[in-house]
C-alpha cells in the first residue's frame, strides 16, 4: 500500500545504518559535518515547499542525499564499515497519513531558536558515536579493542569508584525504614535517618519536601560552611537543589532582561564547563568569555578580565562574572590573592558573582589550598560586603562521586531580600530537590563526628578515595609530558586533565578535509581505533589554533594503566601516519 506523504511531516534524521536517531534540532548542532548538513538542510526546504513524495510503506522514507557525501560524512564521523545512508527520515506520527508540516504546532521553523543554538560538548556527538559502538560490540563486532573506555565525564561511580559506607547505609534507612529497628547498622546511621525522616511529611522519602529543601539539612549546611570560612552562615540562605547545575541554571535566569536594547552578559572563563555556554544560549543571555593562562597553569588575570568586559560592553550589559574553583576542564587551583583580585575586579564594576566551588574537597598537588570566595569575600573588610555572590556545592564530585543522586546546594550571599524571594519564587514552582539528593547532602554537610560509630570507617574511605585520585592525577600528567606534542599543566584539583597537543600540518589538514576541528578528528581516530572517548577542548573553548582534549582522571588505577599505555601507541601511530 502507497500513500503521499509531505516530506515536512518527517523530521527524524539517522546519520549512520542502525544508529540513534537525531532530530533535525540535533543534526544542526551536528558542527562534525557541518557541510552536509546544510546540503540537508536545504534539500529538505525545497522538498517540503514543492514535493509531495511518495512512499511505499508507512513505517519509513529513505531519502539519499548523496552517496559521495555519505562517504565524506562517515569519514569524518566515525569510518563506518557499512555504506552509509547520510539520512533516514522517518514519519513523525505514522498515524495519521494526511498531517503536514503546516499542521504541525511546533516546527523547525518555530521551536525556541535558543533550544537550536544549544550544545553541550560533554554528551556530544563523541558520546552517541562511544554508546553506538558499545552496542556494536555487545553484537559481536570486530573491533581493535574489547570496551570502550569513558574518560569523558566525571562519572566516578561509573568507573569504578566504591561507594561511602555512611552515606549508603543512610538512604538505606531512610528508603526502607524497617531497616532502622530490624537492620544491622550503626546507631549514628539509624539516628541519622531518624532525623531526616523527622523532616518528610509522613516519615516517606517519597513525599515533597520544602521546596527549597528540608530544614534541617539546609541548617547543617550552614554549619558546614561557618566549619569551613570560620564565619557565620545563614541557613535561610542556603537552598538545597538537584545537582548544582540547577541551582546555577535558577541563578542566571535572575539576568534574562535586556536593559536598553542590549542582552545581558555572563563573563565565563575559556575553557569552561559546557553547562554554562548551553545555558546562556538556552536563556538568550550572551556569552563573554575571558581566557584562562595557560602558560601559568591557567591562572586568571584581571588584565584579561578587564580586557574580555571592555570588549563586550559594545554588544551586551556585562552583569555576572563565573569562576570555577578548582578548575573544570582546567584542573588549577586559585590562590588567595587571586580570588581576592577577582573580588576587586567585580565590585569595581558592580558585577554578580557565581563561585562554582563543586570540585572543593578535590585538592592533590602540594601547596594548594581550597579557599571559598565567601571566606576571602567576608574578610577582605566592609568595603566589599555588598559583593552579591552565589556560591555552589554538589554530591557528584569530591570524595563522594554521588552523581545520579542530584543533591546540591547554592549559599546566596547579599542579595537584595525581595530579588531574593522572587528567586525563592520561581525554585517554588520547580516543587522540591530529589529527597534522597537531599539526604545525601546531609551526610556531606554533617559527616560523622569523632567518636561516633561510623567515623572511622568514614574518614578511612575519604582519605583513601582522595590520596587515590591525587595518586591518579599525578601519574595522567607525568604520562602526557613524555608523549611527543604533548604538554599538560599540574591538576592541582578537580577531575580532569586538559592537556594541549601539537598536532602535525597533515593531521591538521586531514581534519579540514573531513570537515572537523583538528581537536575532534584527533578524538574521533582514537575513540574508533583504541574505544579511548575524550572530549575535544573546541567544546570546552579554547585559544584560536590550539588544540586540547578533557579526559577524567577516574578510571581506577588498573584501567587508567591501560588506557595510557593504549594511548601513548595511538598517538605514536597517528603522528607517523601524518609526519
Amino acid at each position: 500500500m502507497s500513500r503521499t506523504l509531505r516530506a515536512g511531516e518527517c523530521h527524524s534524521v539517522r546519520l549512520f545504518h542502525n544508529s540513534p536517531r537525531l532530530t533535525v534540532s540535533e543534526w544542526r548542532g551536528f558542527d562534525l559535518v557541518h557541510t552536509y548538513q546544510v546540503i540537508l538542510e536545504r534539500t529538505l526546504s525545497i522538498l517540503i515547499r514543492f514535493f509531495y513524495i511518495p512512499i511505499k510503506t508507512m513505517s519509513s522514507l529513505r531519502l539519499m542525499i548523496s552517496r559521495v557525501a555519505g562517504s565524506r560524512v562517515a569519514r569524518g564521523v566515525g569510518r563506518p564499515t557499512e555504506p552509509v545512508v547520510l539520512a533516514v527520515l522517518l514519519p513523525q506520527n505514522t498515524q495519521s497519513n494526511t498531517r503536514t508540516m503546516a499542521s504541525k504546532a511546533v516546527t523547525i521553523e518555530n521551536i525556541n531558536p535558543n533550544i537550536l543554538k544549544l550544545e553541550y560538548a560533554v554528551r556530544g556527538p563523541l558520546v552517541i558515536r562511544a554508546a553506538e559502538i558499545e552496542k556494536e560490540l555487545e553484537k559481536g563486532a570486530k573491533k581493535p579493542f574489547k570496551r570502550v573506555i569513558r574518560a569523558n565525564i566525571g562519572d566516578a561511580h561509573a568507573m569504578g569508584q566504591t561507594p561511602i559506607t555512611f552515606i549508603r547505609q543512610v538512604l538505606a534507612c531512610i528508603s526502607h525504614p524497617d531497616l532502622i529497628d530490624k537492620g544491622d547498622f550503626p546507631e549514628d546511621v539509624k539516628q541519622r535517618a531518624r532525623d531526616i525522616l523527622g523532616g518528610c511529611g509522613g516519615g516517606s522519602v517519597g513525599s515533597y519536601t520544602a521546596s527549597h529543601g528540608i530544614e534541617l539539612i539546609r541548617r547543617h549546611v550552614a554549619e558546614y560552611i561557618e566549619r569551613r570560612d570560620g564565619h557565620p552562615a545563614r541557613w535561610q540562605d542556603i537552598c538545597l537543589s538537584s545537582g548544582a547545575s540547577t541551582a546555577i541554571k535558577n541563578c542566571l535566569q535572575l539576568f534574562c532582561n535586556d536593559l536598553g536594547g542590549k542582552k545581558s552578559g555572563i563573563m565565563i572563563p575559556i575553557p569552561q564547563y559546557p553547562l554554562y555556554s548551553a545555558s546562556l544560549a538556552e536563556y538568550g543571555l550572551e556569552q563573554v568569555g575571558y581566557y584562562l593562562d595557560e602558560d601559568s597553569n591557567w591562572g586568571l588575570s584581571t588584565a584579561e578580565l578587564e580586557r574580555a568586559l571592555q570588549e563586550a560592553r559594545a554588544r551586551c550589559n556585562v552583569r555576572a562574572l563565573v569562576v570555577i574553583n578548582p578548575g573544570n576542564p582546567t584542573g588549577q587551583v586559585l590562590t588567595r590573592d587571586n580570588i581576592e583580585a577577582v573580588v576587586k575586579f567585580a565590585h569595581k564594576h558592580g558585577l554578580f558573582v557565581f563561585a562554582d566551588e563543586v570540585y572543593q574537597d578535590n585538592i592533590y598537588a602540594p601547596g594548594s589550598k581550597f579557599y571559598s570566595f565567601k571566606k576571602v569575600l567576608t574578610e577582605m573588610g566592609p568595603t566589599y560586603q555588598e559583593l552579591e555572590l552565589a556560591s555552589f556545592m554538589t554530591v557528584s564530585k569530591g570524595y563522594m562521586g554521588e552523581c545520579g543522586l542530584r543533591g546540591g546546594w547554592m549559599e546566596l550571599l547579599h542579595l537584595q531580600p525581595d530579588v531574593q524571594a522572587h528567586l525563592y519564587k520561581c525554585i517554588s514552582a520547580m516543587l522540591c530537590p530529589s529527597v534522597l539528593g537531599q539526604a545525601a547532602v546531609d551526610c556531606v554537610a554533617k559527616p560523622p563526628a569523632p567518636g561516633e560509630p561510623s567515623h572511622e570507617l568514614w574518614a578511612r574511605e575519604k582519605a583513601g578515595v582522595l590520596r587515590s585520585l591525587a595518586e591518579r592525577a599525578e601519574l595522567i600528567v607525568d604520562t602526557f609530558n613524555t608523549m611527543e606534542g604533548f604538554k599538560c599543566n599540574v591538576v592541582q584539583g578537580a577531575m580532569y586533565a586538559f592537556p594541549s597537543i601539537s598536532l602535525p600540518a597533515k593531521a591538521v589538514e586531514a581534519a579540514r578535509r573531513a570537515g572537523q576541528p583538528p581537536d575532534v578528528y584527533y578524538a574521533f581516530r582514537l575513540l574508533e581505533e583504541t574505544g579511548i572517548c575524550v572530549v575535544p577542548g573546541s567544546g570546552f573553548g579554547q585559544r584560536p589554533g590550539t588544540f586540547h582534549f578533557r579526559t577524567t582522571i577516574l578510571p581506577q588505577p588498573p584501567l587508567l594503566r591501560e588506557m595510557l599505555s593504549i594511548f601513548k601507541t595511538f598517538h605514536e601511530n597517528f603522528t607517523k601516519e601524518h609526519s
